[in-house]
């Protein structure tokens, strides 16, 4: 298939589009400026409010976006133009060709989660914020765009990802993953925990996810539907583990500072059955691992 990978430099597109390749496909890679892409990714530059490659394509992976959750809140009307307007010039590039896109979809759509149950993908939708809004509301368009026979859609709604691949670590230093291992690395003094440490999130390698991505676009939606799915390992973790966690792959102590908890539901942990029996997909790596290639990616950055 031909495929076009928006967002091809960023931390997941990279890694899908090295899956895609990898796989045999021919791979487009769009970024905005000159980027690393991986080996038999073709870099297109271009922009999706501006002009796009063109085609025809097969297939499209949708990872063009902004994605920092507190970020969103400072900024909204950039999270609107380039999440929802950037999705809107990319459908109608796309025009009426019945091609297959695979969408980057987030956690942050659902609303409260049930409680001591994983979340399925019924769960109720209802963000709490501007990011999980513009990501479900380019869903929707996505979907209701696919229901009129132009094109097939697959949305992909993850959790939390990390680790690392061909040495390219996680760049946004906000989340817990990395946040730690700063600390580990002695560029941060220490890490600032909410509450007691308890609450329970699920983490994901990047490369499992890449994984996903390769088998809902071989399993293509044909014009006209559209699917949704969960991606992750079903199994959660409390904060205080996963710095644990951190110490004994790397080596190094963590030091946590305890702030007053903030309200925050105390577990999120996804309900992938969908994905595993649908296409057969599950995750193959488990927190320490992801840990380890996470270290490797940011000590080698520090060489």
């Amino acid at each position: 298939m031909r495929i076009l990978v928006t967002g091809a430099g960023g931390y997941i597109g990279y890694a899908v589009a090295r899956r895609l390749a990898a796989a045999g496909h021919e791979v487009d890679g769009l970024v905005r400026r000159a980027a690393d892409l991986p080996r038999g990714v073709r870099a297109v530059t271009g922009d999706l409010l501006g002009a796009l490659p063109p085609g025809p394509y097969d297939a499209v992976c949708h990872l063009a976006a902004r994605t920092r959750v507190r970020e969103s809140f400072d900024d909204p009307l950039a999270y609107y133009e380039t999440n929802v307007g950037g999705t809107l010039a990319l459908l109608r590039a796309l025009g009426g060709g019945g091609a297959h896109v695979v969408f980057g979809s987030t956690a942050a759509v659902y609303g409260a989660p049930p409680e001591g149950r994983p979340i399925p993908e019924t769960a109720a939708t209802a963000p709490a914020g501007p990011y999980g809004a513009t990501k479900l509301a380019a869903e929707q368009m996505i979907r209701q765009y696919a229901r009129t026979g132009a094109i097939g859609a697959t949305v992909l709604r993850t959790f939390n990802v990390s680790g690392s691949v061909d040495g390219r670590p996680d760049p946004d230093p906000t989340r817990l993953i990395p946040k730690a291992l700063a600390v580990a690395a002695g560029r941060a003094p220490h890490l600032e925990i909410n509450g007691d440490g308890l609450a329970v999130r699920e983490y994901l390698h990047v490369d499992d996810l890449a994984a996903a991505y390769v088998r809902a676009l071989e399993a293509a939606a044909r014009p006209g539907e559209d699917r949704v799915y969960n991606v992750g390992t079903g199994t959660g973790t409390a904060v205080h583990e996963v710095v644990a966690t951190v110490e004994r792959v790397t080596g190094r102590p963590v030091p946590a500072h305890r702030r007053p908890a903030v309200p925050e539901p105390p577990e999120l942990v996804c309900d992938a059955a969908a994905i595993r029996a649908d296409l057969g997909w599950r995750a193959s790596r488990a927190l320490p691992e992801l840990i380890a290639d996470a270290w490797n990616a940011l000590t080698r950055t520090n060489d």
